[in-house]
């Protein structure tokens, strides 16, 4: 019997998840199927009461409901309430946990580029669901200090007209800005960059955003999100089956979607 996973969102029509779960599930060998679930907010609460009842394994959810799920599951794993988003839900025995792996794949991404944050400080620009997975990492690594910017400033958030006084070690974009078709846009001035070492954006597609290809033209280290989607969908794998990949069949996987993403030329955007 195949088990049914699936992926929660607004606009999926372009998501590379499904890609990614059917290679793990073909390594770890587990009959599986992989969905896409477009939901607008209003239908959020009654599609999870169904999938639940139709005995759903597990789902993962991308923006913009990594917050707004939360209201709907029945127990919030100690990480995911610590963050305060849920990227990953399994179901067993009708009970509806939600965890977060976002969290775990922001570290699978820093390990696999060589990117130590111990002692460092960061600059996260956004603050919605994938922005505090980020920042607990980095709090529980021992970052030095983390400064958040948010179109909306305020509750410790500055604002992005502030950006060009910024300064530190790594500096992650957490936001859309860049994400195709807006393949032009990047959410901080290309001056920024000068007071960095590393960028990361947690885009993938494009594989060089504007602001990766700035912070290059500046001599900073930068680094795409794709192997965090891949890191992800791993311990996403891990709570729902027990089964875990080493870091050479991650790696694997990866490369795997890498390949597939890029040489394909989608050029389109989706967790």
């Amino acid at each position: 019997m195949r088990n049914i996973y699936g992926l929660i969102g607004e606009r999926l029509e372009h998501s590379f998840s499904p890609q990614i779960h059917c290679e793990i599930f073909r390594i770890m060998g587990i009959e599986g199927e992989y969905r896409l679930f477009e939901l607008k907010e209003e239908e959020l609460k009654s599609a999870v009461l169904k999938y639940k009842e139709q005995g759903v394994k597990g789902l993962n959810v991308t923006v913009p409901y990594k917050i707004k799920i939360m209201d709907y599951l029945d127990v919030i794993s100690e990480e995911a309430e610590k963050i305060g988003a849920v990227n990953t839900i399994s179901s067993v025995n009708g009970v509806l946990t939600g965890y977060n792996t976002d969290y775990n794949g922001f570290g699978m991404l820093l390990a696999y580029s060589n990117i130590e944050v111990k002692n460092k400080s960061a600059v996260i620009l956004g603050t919605g669901g994938v922005s505090k997975a980020v920042a607990q990492y980095l709090q529980d690594n021992g970052a030095e200090r983390i400064i958040y910017v948010s179109r909306n400033p305020g509750d410790g958030a500055i604002g992005y007209d502030e950006t060009a006084s910024l300064k530190g070690d790594i500096i992650i974009n957490c936001t859309p800005c860049g994400m195709y078709p807006n393949t032009n846009e990047s959410p901080v001035h290309y001056d920024t960059f000068k007071k960095f070492d590393t960028a990361v954006d947690l885009i993938y597609n494009p594989e060089e955003t504007m602001f990766l290809k700035q912070a290059e033209e500046n001599g900073l280290k930068a680094v795409n999100g794709l192997y965090m989607l891949v890191g992800q969908a791993v311990a996403a794998q891990e709570i729902w089956n027990g089964i875990g990949l080493s870091e050479a069949q991650t790696d694997n996987v990866y490369e795997y979607i890498k390949e597939l993403l890029y040489k394909a030329d989608m050029g389109e955007n989706n967790v």
